[in-house]
C-alpha cells in the first residue's frame, strides 16, 4: 500500500497531509529551530512521519526518524504507569503514605507563605500520599517553579534536577530538609513528587528505577532506544538542545553534562531520552487500554483511572505557571486530559486527549475519539519560572513553540472526520 493509500485508508486527505512537512520547515529555515521530528498514527498504523531539519547544526548532522531527545517530563506518565502497576498487585495504594517507604519525608514542614522565609513554617497536616505524587498536590516544588528563598534553598540542597551525581537516598535526604511549599493535598503544584515516586517504586522492588521501567514498561513494549542514560556510541544520535539568543536573534547549542555509565539518579520526572516511535509504543498502549501488539501493562480500567481528573473546581481556578491551565483541562494520575480546547496550547481535537509536554519542546497527545497518537519533539530551551506558562507555549524566548500548533491543525486539517480545522500558517 502506497502512502496515500495508506492515509486515505485511514481517513485523511494526502494532499492536506503532505503540507504538514513544509509548513514546519519553514521554521527551521527561518532559524527559529534547528529541527524537527514528527510521528503520527491512526488506528496504530503510521501515517505521518517527518524528519526535519538538523539535530546538530554545527556539524550538518539531519533530523532522522530515530533521532534520540531528552523528553524530559514525558517521563512522568511512564514513572506514573509503573507506579499504577504496582497499585494493580496490591503493592501500594493511592491512599498509602509515602513515608512507608520515604521516611526522610515524614514530619514535614510547610511554608507559611511560599515565597516566605523558610524559617517561617508550621507542621504539615497530614502525610504525602502515593496520590499526592500522582498529581502533584504533595506540595513538594520544583526550584524554578518556586518563589523567593525556596527556590534558591531548592538548587543548593538538590542541585541540577536533571544531570545529578547523588544518589537516590542522598537526594531524597536532601529533599527532607526542604519546607513543603503547600499543605499536602492543597493545591496542583508543579515540582519534583514524580521524581520521589520513582525513588518510591525503586525501593519497592529492591532495584533501580531504571531497571524497573526496563523490565515492566521498555523490554515488553520494545522501546529500545529509551533509558536514563545513553551510551557512547549513540551519542552521535543525540539531538543538540538549543536556546534562542535574544542578542543575536539566533539559536545557540547549550552545552550538556552527559554519564559515561548508568546513573544511580534516575529522576523518573525528567531523566528519559527516547525516540518518536518508542514513545509511540507506549501512547498506543495507552490508546489501547492497556494493550500493545498482545503485551497488557495495565487494566482498562487502571488506564480510565489516569484518564480521569482529580483536581476539585477550587483547584481547578489556580493557574499553572501564569496559564488558566486547569480550567480547560483535568490532571488525573500523572496525564492531563482535555475539556476545552480553545484556547489550550496543550490539547487540540477532541474531549479527553490525554498529554504531558516536556520542557524542551516535546509534546505527545493520545486523542480516544479519533484513535489518533500525535508525537511533536525537539530540542529548544527556553526560561522557566513560576508565571511562565504563556511564553513557554509561544512567546518570543521560545519562538520554536510556535511550530506546535502548527503540526497540531494541520493533522486536524488533513482528518477528513475530525474537527474541520484549517491549517494555520507559521509566524515568520
Amino acid at each position: 500500500m502506497t502512502s496515500d493509500s495508506l492515509s486515505r485508508a485511514h481517513g485523511f486527505d494526502p494532499e492536506k497531509l503532505a503540507m504538514v512537512g513544509p509548513a514546519l520547515q519553514e521554521f527551521v529555515d527561518c532559524g527559529e529551530l534547528a529541527g524537527i521530528v514528527t510521528l503520527t498514527s491512526r488506528g496504530g498504523e503510521i501515517v505521518q512521519s517527518e524528519a526535519i531539519g538538523w539535530s546538530d547544526i554545527e556539524t550538518h548532522t539531519p533530523m532522522r526518524p530515530d533521532t534520540l531527545f531528552r523528553i524530559a517530563s514525558m517521563s512522568k506518565p511512564i514513572t506514573s504507569a509503573a507506579a499504577l502497576m504496582l497499585m494493580e498487585e496490591g503493592k501500594i495504594a493511592l491512599e498509602d503514605p509515602i513515608s512507608r517507604w520515604v521516611p526522610e519525608l515524614a514530619n514535614l514542614k510547610v511554608l507559611v507563605d511560599p515565597a516566605g522565609p523558610l524559617q517561617d513554617t508550621v507542621p504539615a497536616n497530614r502525610e504525602i500520599t502515593i496520590e499526592d505524587l500522582l498529581t502533584h498536590r504533595s506540595g513538594i516544588a520544583y526550584a524554578p517553579f518556586s518563589e523567593g528563598p525556596l527556590q534558591q534553598a531548592y538548587d543548593d540542597a538538590l542541585g541540577d534536577p536533571g544531570m545529578n551525581r547523588k544518589t537516590p537516598d542522598e537526594w531524597l535526604a536532601a529533599l527532607g530538609t526542604l519546607p513543603l511549599a503547600f499543605q499536602p493535598g492543597e493545591r496542583f503544584h508543579y515540582g519534583h513528587s514524580t521524581d520521589v515516586l520513582g525513588f518510591l517504586i525503586g525501593r519497592i522492588e529492591g532495584i533501580l528505577l531504571r531497571q524497573v521501567l526496563q523490565e515492566r514498561i521498555f523490554t515488553p513494549l520494545g522501546m529500545v532506544e529509551t533509558d536514563f542514560w545513553l551510551p557512547k556510541e549513540k551519542r552521535r544520535r543525540l539531538a543538540s538542545l538549543y536556546r534562542y539568543e535574544e542578542q543575536t536573534g539566533g539559536l545557540v547549542k547549550v552545552e550538556t553534562e552527559m554519564y559515561d555509565e548508568p546513573p544511580g539518579y534516575t529522576p523518573g520526572g525528567g531523566g528519559l531520552i527516547s525516540t518518536a516511535e518508542d514513545y509511540h509504543r507506549f501512547a498506543r498502549m495507552l490508546l489501547n487500554g492497556g494493550t500493545f501488539e498482545g503485551q497488557r501493562l495495565l487494566q482498562p480500567e487502571t488506564v480510565a483511572l489516569m484518564q480521569t481528573n482529580r483536581l476539585t473546581d477550587e483547584q481547578r481556578h489556580i493557574p499553572f505557571a501564569g496559564m488558566p491551565l486547569w480550567q480547560k483541562s483535568g490532571f488525573g494520575l500523572g496525564l492531563s486530559v482535555a475539556e476545552d480546547l480553545v484556547d489550550n496550547p496543550y490539547a487540540i481535537g477532541a474531549q479527553g486527549s490525554v498529554t504531558w509536554p516536556g520542557i524542551f519542546g516535546t509534546w505527545w497527545q493520545a486523542d480516544p475519539v479519533h484513535d489518533l497518537v500525535m508525537i511533536y519533539l525537539i530540542q529548544h530551551q527556553v526560561p522557566v519560572s513560576a508565571n511562565s506558562g504563556s511564553t513557554i507555549a509561544t512567546g518570543r524566548g521560545a519562538a520554536g513553540r510556535r511550530a506546535l500548533p502548527v503540526y497540531q491543525r494541520g493533522i486536524y486539517a488533513a482528518l477528513e472526520d475530525g474537527s474541520g480545522f484549517e491549517p494555520q500558517e507559521p509566524i515568520t
